[in-house]
C-alpha cells in the first residue's frame, strides 16, 4: 500500500503515524445540514504542489480530496496561489463529520502538513431558553440583547426564526446599518447591550427572534427572544346612548401611575385617525361643548358634553398614555336619540332586495288599480238589491195566497150556516139573487111572468149555486 509519507530506508524508527509536529491547529465549527469551509495557508515555494485534505492519521485511505480532483462527492477544493491558501468545502454536514483533519501538501519524502484541523458539528437550532416579550398591535417594542466584553467591536444583528446558520444572511438589521424600515438598532457598549426597536407592530411580527453577535473564528453567539403581539380587539370598550339636546357624561379609567399624565378624548373610527375633542393639559379643551374633569381619587376622568347633537354619534377614544397601550385606553361607541326616540345610528346599512326577472322596473300606476274598483262595486250593489227585491216579492205573494185560502174556508163555513139559518137571512139572499137575476136578464122583458117565476124558484131552491158563485168570487179576489 502506498503511503502519503515516503520513509527513508536508513530510518530505523518507523512510526505508525505519517503526520507529526503540525505547525498550527485550526478550530472549525459547522451546523448539521450546512456547509463548512476549511482554509489552510502554506509557505512560499509550494504554489505548484498538490494539496489535499485528509482525516485521522492521514493514510492513503484517509485522503478525502486533492487539488487535482477539484470535487469528490461532498468535498470540493480550491487553491489560491496568490494568497497561498487552499480551501476545502465540506457539504451537508452531519455528526459523523466531526473530528480531526489535516491540510497536506504532496512532496518527495515526507509530505508537508501546514495545519491540523479540529471540526465541530452542532445542531442548526437555537436555543434551549428564550426571553418572552409582549406588546400590542400597531404599537412598538424594544428587544434588548446582551453580549460578552470581547464582542464589543463585533458585528451585531437580529433575525427571525431559530436557525443560526442563516441568521446573518437573513438579518433584519445589523449594527453596520442602524436604521432599516421599521427597525432601529442602538449599541450601548458600556452596558454591553444592543437594543432593536420595532414600530408599527402587527400580529405577523409575533414569533421567535435571534440576537446574534458575529465572531471571526468559530460560530456566532446567539440568544433567543419570543415576541407576542396582542390584537387591539382586546381594548376596553363601552357603548353609550344620549338624548339630543341634553348633557352626556363619559367616564374614562386610567392606571394609578398615570395620574400626572396628559388625559384626552378624541373621536374617530380608528385611533390612528382620531381628532382630539378635549384634553387636560397644554392646549386644554378644543371644542367648547366638551369639558374634562380629572378624578384622581377614582383613577378616572370625566368628559361632559353640555348639549348633545346628532352629529356627536360615533367612536371615541380616551386615554392617558401617548404610547397607545391597550390597557390604558377605553373605546366608547356613542349613539344619539331624539326626544321622539328616533335613534341616529353610527353605521348605515343599505339592504338591496332582489326583484323577479320578469318584473318591470316601471312604477305601479295608482289609477290603473282604481278603475276596476269603480266598475265592480256598483255592479255588486245592483245585484244585491235585485236579489233582495225578488225575495221580498216572493214573500208577499206567499202571504196573499195564504190569506185567500183562509177567506175561502171561512166563506164555505158561512154558506153552510146561511143555508141552514133563519128565514130572514135567506129572504135577504133571495132579494140579492133576485136583484142579480133581474139585472142579468133584462133582455127577457117580453117573456111571460110565469117564466120569470120559474127562474126565480130555481135559484131559491139551488143553494149550491149561490155558494159556488160566492166561492168563485173569493178566489178571484
Amino acid at each position: 500500500m502506498e503511503l502519503r509519507c515516503r520513509q527513508n530506508p536508513l530510518l530505523i524508527l518507523f512510526t505508525l503515524s505519517c503526520v507529526s509536529g503540525a505547525a498550527a491547529v485550526i478550530h472549525v465549527s459547522g451546523y448539521e445540514g450546512r456547509d463548512v469551509n476549511v482554509s489552510c495557508s502554506y509557505d512560499a515555494g509550494y504554489e505548484s504542489y498538490e494539496k489535499y485534505l485528509c482525516k485521522n492519521d492521514c493514510g492513503n485511505a484517509d485522503v478525502l480530496i486533492t487539488s487535482s480532483q477539484v470535487k469528490n462527492n461532498k468535498y470540493s477544493i480550491y487553491d489560491d496561489n496568490n494568497k497561498r491558501v487552499f480551501t476545502t468545502t465540506i457539504s451537508d454536514l452531519s455528526s459523523v463529520d466531526a473530528g480531526k483533519y489535516w491540510c497536506g501538501v504532496t512532496r518527495t519524502g515526507k509530505d508537508y502538513y501546514p495545519a491540523e484541523v479540529r471540526l465541530e458539528v452542532v445542531p442548526d437550532s437555537c436555543c434551549d431558553q428564550s426571553t418572552k416579550i409582549h406588546s400590542n398591535e400597531e404599537g412598538s417594542v424594544s428587544i434588548s440583547c446582551s453580549y460578552q466584553s470581547e464582542d464589543q467591536n463585533n458585528l451585531k444583528y437580529i433575525c427571525r426564526g431559530t436557525q443560526p446558520s442563516t441568521c446573518l444572511q437573513q438579518a433584519l438589521i445589523t449594527s453596520n446599518r442602524k436604521q432599516k424600515g421599521r427597525f432601529t438598532l442602538t449599541d450601548d457598549k458600556g452596558s454591553r447591550n444592543f437594543t432593536v426597536t420595532v414600530t408599527s407592530l402587527t400580529q405577523k411580527d409575533s414569533g421567535m427572534y435571534l440576537c446574534g453577535v458575529h465572531r471571526k473564528t468559530g460560530l456566532d453567539v446567539f440568544s433567543a427572544v419570543e415576541l407576542e403581539i396582542k390584537e387591539w380587539c382586546c381594548v376596553k370598550s363601552n357603548s353609550l346612548s344620549g338624548i339630543v339636546g341634553r348633557p352626556l357624561t363619559m367616564r374614562c379609567p386610567y392606571p394609578p401611575q398615570h395620574v400626572a399624565n396628559r388625559k384626552f378624548l378624541c373621536k374617530g373610527d380608528n385611533r390612528n385617525n382620531c381628532t382630539e375633542k378635549v384634553m387636560n393639559l397644554n392646549s386644554g379643551q378644543t371644542e367648547p361643548r366638551f369639558t374634562l374633569q380629572d378624578d384622581a381619587s377614582a383613577s378616572s376622568f370625566l368628559v361632559t358634553i353640555t348639549e348633545l347633537k346628532a352629529g356627536d354619534a360615533g367612536t371615541y377614544w380616551c386615554g392617558s398614555d401617548s404610547q397607545w397601550s391597550v390597557g390604558n385606553y377605553t373605546k366608547i361607541v356613542l349613539s344619539t336619540v331624539f326626544p321622539t326616540s328616533t335613534v341616529i345610528p353610527t353605521i348605515t346599512v343599505e339592504t338591496v332586495r332582489s326583484q323577479p326577472a320578469n318584473m318591470s322596473a316601471k312604477p305601479i300606476n295608482g289609477t290603473s288599480l282604481f278603475h276596476p274598483v269603480v266598475f265592480i262595486v256598483p255592479t255588486v250593489l245592483v245585484l244585491t238589491l235585485l236579489f233582495a227585491f225578488v225575495l221580498l216579492y216572493k214573500y208577499k205573494c206567499h202571504k196573499v195566497q195564504g190569506a185567500g185560502v183562509s177567506v175561502n174556508q171561512n166563506t164555505k163555513a158561512a154558506c153552510a150556516e146561511e143555508v141552514t139559518g133563519d128565514a130572514d137571512i135567506y129572504a135577504n139572499q133571495d132579494v140579492v139573487v133576485y136583484s142579480k137575476q133581474g139585472t142579468s136578464k133584462q133582455h127577457y122583458d117580453d117573456t111571460s111572468g110565469d117564466q120569470q117565476d120559474n127562474d126565480y124558484e130555481n135559484f131559491n131552491t139551488t143553494e149550491d149555486i149561490y155558494c159556488n158563485e160566492f166561492y168563485s168570487k173569493g178566489n178571484k179576489r
